[in-house]
């Protein structure tokens, strides 16, 4: 295992201990969250491959572009790097001296099949054909879903960014404002109370009718008197994200609106009030959901209850009915219940939630009493 004091080292140790357990020999990681978790260097996903590869009893390796080596001037732990230059047909050069360094020829191999793309793959299989590439997400996922006190506090500070952004958005809020005018302006508020560029989606902003998708795409309708207006954003702080979810009413709306409000404001804080270590992930989603059912709007809260938060928007752990993973301290995730009335109107109240030793830590804080604006 890689000697060193670095934090980065201890994950990537806790990474290889895993992978020994589930009798993998190693595991290969391109450009993204899980290498920017396990090494704190930061490459995009582009047309030049980045790969990090693992293996127990070796040092860590890279193969990435010879221009960007300089990043690894900043690292306290021992990685060797295979670079490349421009033309591509080198490339696979750099893939066949690392696969022989570390001796990955024949290897049971752990990739992440939600993030390697097929262009990574291509090299890695051409430089090691006899290597059994094998779906390993769920295990990378068990390392990173377990938030150390930093990391939870990064997205604490994202939520309080994001909180702030949304109040002062809705200062300059008027009936009339297009969705899209509203989620920009939005943007630019996050960006302003201190977030890094990197967001964790474009916000969802969506009124009336549209409110009723859970996963509208923000348009040039015209936010009106009477309608429920849906918005889901998020901030980001060290590479760490917020993802939140309020409903206003705008002006006078329907009873029935503020019916299906009060049912979520209820299932909500139900599903945060069951999060303690022990429980499970079922559990959570079974209180969020036995609260709206209880109501007679149980067919309309057509979504699991959360999802994983962290370096990525949706990540480990799923909060979701079959899911019956123990949660333990320092897991991080959503609690979101909805109900959407299909052509008419939508609630959704989202809280990110980290798993403390007594019960839950609420990261965010925005009111969730039924406000009017306009």
């Amino acid at each position: 295992m890689t000697k060193s004091n670095s934090i980065f080292a201890t994950r990537q140790n806790q990474l290889l201990a895993k992978l020994a357990e589930e009798k993998f020999d190693a595991a290969v990681i391109n450009a993204g969250p899980s290498l920017r978790y396990l090494t704190g260097l930061e490459f995009h996903l582009m047309e030049r491959p980045v790969v990090l590869f693992l293996k127990l009893g070796k040092s860590a390796s890279m193969v990435l572009p010879g221009f960007e080596s300089g990043k690894l001037a900043a690292i306290d732990f021992q990685l060797e790097p295979f670079t490349y230059g421009e033309d591509p047909a080198n490339w696979g050069n750099s893939f066949s001296k690392a696969i022989e360094a570390l001796d990955l020829t024949e290897d049971r191999i752990c990739v992440e099949d939600t993030h390697l793309r097929f262009l990574e793959l291509d090299y890695l299989q051409s430089a090691a054909s006899k290597a059994n590439f094998v779906s390993g997400a769920n295990i990378i996922g068990s390392v990173r879903e377990r938030k150390e006190s930093e990391e939870i506090e990064a997205m604490r500070q994202a939520a309080q960014i994001a909180e702030r952004a949304l109040a002062k958005t809705l200062k300059t809020f008027k009936v009339g404002q297009t969705e899209k005018e509203i989620s920009a302006r939005l943007v630019q508020e996050i960006l302003a109370a201190g977030s890094e560029p990197e967001l964790p989606f474009f916000p969802i902003v969506a009124g009336g009718p549209n409110s009723a998708n859970p996963h509208a795409s923000i348009s040039e309708r015209p936010v009106n008197t009477g309608d429920l207006l849906l918005i889901d954003w998020g901030a980001s702080v060290d590479g760490y994200f917020s993802d939140m979810t309020r409903t206003f009413a705008v002006g006078d709306i329907d009873a029935e609106f503020r019916q299906i409000y009060k049912a979520v404001q209820a299932g909500n804080a139900a599903g945060r009030n069951q999060v303690a270590p022990g429980q499970t992930c079922s559990s959570v989603d079974k209180a969020t959901r036995d609260v709206i059912e209880a109501t007679g709007y149980g067919e309309f809260f057509n979504h699991r209850t959360g999802h994983g938060l962290g370096l990525e928007a949706h990540e480990m752990p799923y909060i979701r009915a079959g899911n019956d993973k123990v949660l333990e301290t320092g897991m991080t995730f959503t609690v979101e219940p909805g109900i959407y009335l299909e052509g008419r109107g939508g609630v959704r109240i989202e809280d990110n939630v980290a798993v403390s030793k007594d019960g839950a830590d609420i990261l965010t804080s925005y009111p969730r009493d039924l406000q009017s604006i306009g």
